[in-house]
């Protein structure tokens, strides 16, 4: 969702590096891009270790707070679709295509950015906190392949985070990589694309793919 439906990571990037600030080490690019694509508790694990911060009981709780309060207000400045993306959805939609949001972003945040998108469009959603391991784990995608009823093959994905398109690829999915570095077993794929493209057109690219 967020990067590929959405371009919510610069402000996810805000907020990370605030995180850093408040405890006790101003992040570097580098260690703020390890972030991307990963659950709150990796976020918080990462930024901790950078800034030589040991955490204890109740840290999680208590900056996962602080961290989805900054992006509630984050998030109220507007929250868009990325250029093509809406078009694409109600071409899919249109048609029938089952379509699932998969992210590691925890429902009380995901929703409001679902809704901003087109909750409509989709057949379910899956969130973070609703897996028992979050991406870079394939738990995500192979349930979101089993709520269809279909085998990870016959599911495309589209993922522009590392721990995303990892996710994907290890539970065995078609996934068109949104980036410039791509894991192995992802096909690197420009998101330029998406303008004016449709239905037909998401079937090319997954048969070219496959």
């Amino acid at each position: 969702m967020d990067g590929t439906l959405i371009d919510t990571e610069p402000l996810w990037g805000i907020a990370t590096y605030e995180l850093g600030e408040l405890l006790g080490r101003p992040l570097t690019p580098e260690v703020r891009a390890k972030t991307v694509g990963g659950s709150f508790a990796n976020t918080l694990g990462i930024v901790a270790k950078w800034a030589g911060y040991s955490l204890v009981d109740g840290d999680l709780e208590h900056y996962r707070t602080w961290m989805y309060a900054r992006m509630g207000e984050l998030f109220a400045e507007g929250i868009e679709c990325n250029p093509g993306v809406a078009d694409i959805l109600a071409s899919l939609a249109q048609r029938g295509t089952p379509m699932l949001v998969t992210t590691n972003t925890e429902r009380e945040l995901a929703d409001p950015c679902i809704d901003a998108i087109g909750r409509e469009y989709f057949t379910d959603t899956i969130t973070g906190d609703e897996v028992a391991h979050p991406k870079p784990a394939a738990d995500m995608y192979l349930e979101a392949a089993r709520r269809v009823g279909a085998e990870p093959r016959d599911c495309l994905v589209f993922e522009d985070s590392w721990s995303g398109m990892s996710a994907a690829a290890d539970a065995g999915c078609v996934v068109l990589g949104l980036a410039e570095r791509v894991p192995a077993g992802v096909t690197p794929f420009d998101p330029r694309v998406f303008v004016g493209a449709s239905a037909a057109d998401v079937d090319m690219w997954f048969s070219a793919a496959r």
